[in-house]
């Protein structure tokens, strides 16, 4: 059980150290990973909000997590990296359903952040498959819970 909250921990560090460094950093070193690039449809590829300062703070911040608890770096990185990569897939695909960045995707906001580190975390891990799967969907739940509350508290820019 122990395990599963430091999982879930570590998807909160990955989804959420971008968003709070971005805060404390504003537009200062905000490069986005798609260059500003479109693709052939004409929208952007992601969008300005994934950047590389979010995809090195939620990879750097989940590897020292992961670390510290003693399931190791490498293992945290990659973690975090699955998780950053699972919510730019989101992007992606709402940028070609002609969703803006700030429009909601309910699930396909939550899940492939979640789902694919914990696929990870099940192979990687003594984790039984079900209780990835709950963590994946716990952190969607909450995330769908509480994304309002950090939008009300000038933590997020969006509601969702």
């Amino acid at each position: 059980m122990l395990l599963s909250l430091e999982l879930f921990v570590m998807l909160v560090l990955a989804n959420g150290s971008p968003v709070v460094v971005a805060r404390l950093f504003h537009q200062h070193g905000s490069w986005p990973l798609d260059g500003g690039r479109l693709w052939r449809d004409g929208r952007p590829l992601l969008g300005p909000s994934k950047t590389w300062r979010g995809l090195v703070s939620g990879v750097l911040t989940c590897a020292l997590f992961a670390l510290w608890v003693g399931l190791g770096w490498l293992f945290g990185a990659l973690f975090a990296f699955l998780s950053l990569w699972g919510d730019m897939l989101s992007s992606f695909t709402k940028r070609r359903m002609g969703l803006a960045s700030s429009a909601r995707a309910v699930w396909l906001d939550q899940l492939p952040e979640a789902l694919l580190p914990m696929v990870m975390a099940w192979y990687w891990l003594p984790l039984p498959l079900w209780e990835a799967v709950a963590v994946a969907l716990l952190f969607a739940l909450s995330n769908m819970l509480f994304s309002p509350l950090f939008y009300r508290l000038g933590i997020r820019k969006q509601p969702h």
